[in-house]
């Protein structure tokens, strides 16, 4: 799983997100999806999340069902 398919994310998933300032260094922050951002069935980059605690960022694997 490697977090391009919005299908597979589901709200209450435990995941890894690269936020927008740690995309150079590639710094993962592991959090529970709160809310689904991108509309698109698919991103290349990860499909954006909000999770919970308001922190933004693309899925980048590490899914596991809370």
């Amino acid at each position: 799983m490697d977090g391009t398919v919005r299908k597979d994310i589901k709200i209450g998933d435990r995941v890894m997100v690269v936020q927008k300032q740690d995309q150079r260094t590639g710094k993962l922050t592991e959090g529970v999806v709160q809310r689904i951002l991108t509309n698109s069935p698919n991103h290349p980059r990860g499909i954006k999340v909000m999770l919970e605690g308001g922190i933004v960022g693309r899925v980048q694997g590490g899914m596991d069902r809370k």
